[in-house]
C-alpha cells in the first residue's frame, strides 16, 4: 500500500473513532497515536496522518454542511459513521489540500477507494455522488489538466445553503 494511501486510511480510521467515542478533540493525539502504531507501524513520518485529521476537524462545520447540502435526503446523523468520515476526509482534501500533490480528481479517487475497503455495499457510490456534487460545485478545478502543476486561487466560493461561505486557503 503507498505511504499516502496507507496515511489517508489511517486518517480515516483515526476520524471513525473519534466520532465513534463522542467526538472529543482533546483526545485527537491519543487517537492519532493509537493508531498510527497499531495501523501503520512503519511509518516514519506520520505528519500527513496528523494534518489531514486536524484539518478536518478544524473545518468540520464546513464540510458537514457541504455533506449535508450535498446529500439532502441523508441527515448527517444517518450517514454511517465510516461513510460520513470518509466523506469529511474527501472534502476536506478536496477542498483545501494542495493541488500540486493531490490533484482533486486523486482526492475524490482515494475517498471512492476508501469507501470501497472499509464501507458498505453502496459506500463507493454514495461517496463519490457526494463529492462528484461538490467538485462540479467547485468549477471542476484541474478538470482537463493531467499533467500541469495548478494552484488554487486565494479565495474559492461554495455555496452553503442559501448564503455563499468564503473558504481562505
Amino acid at each position: 500500500m503507498a505511504n499516502r494511501h496507507l496515511q489517508r486510511s489511517v486518517a480515516m480510521q483515526a476520524l471513525f473513532e473519534w466520532d465513534f467515542q463522542g467526538k472529543h478533540d482533546e483526545l485527537i493525539d491519543q487517537i492519532i497515536d493509537r493508531n498510527v502504531r497499531e495501523f501503520a507501524p512503519g511509518i516514519e513520518n506520520a505528519t500527513f496522518v496528523d494534518a489531514l485529521v486536524r484539518g478536518t476537524l478544524e473545518k468540520r462545520a464546513m464540510v458537514d454542511a457541504l455533506i449535508e447540502k450535498c446529500a439532502p435526503e441523508w441527515p448527517l446523523d444517518q450517514v454511517t459513521i465510516i461513510d460520513r468520515n470518509i466523506l469529511r476526509l474527501g472534502i476536506y482534501e478536496l477542498m483545501h489540500g494542495n493541488y500540486s500533490e493531490v490533484p482533486p480528481k486523486v482526492a475524490i479517487n482515494e475517498s471512492i477507494e476508501l469507501a470501497k475497503t472499509f464501507g458498505g455495499e453502496s459506500s463507493a457510490r454514495f461517496v463519490n455522488g457526494v463529492l462528484g456534487t461538490i467538485y462540479r460545485e467547485m468549477g471542476e478545478p484541474m478538470k482537463d489538466d493531467s499533467t500541469k502543476k495548478h494552484k488554487k486561487t486565494e479565495t474559492e466560493e461554495i455555496l452553503v445553503g442559501e448564503e455563499k461561505e468564503v473558504v481562505e486557503n
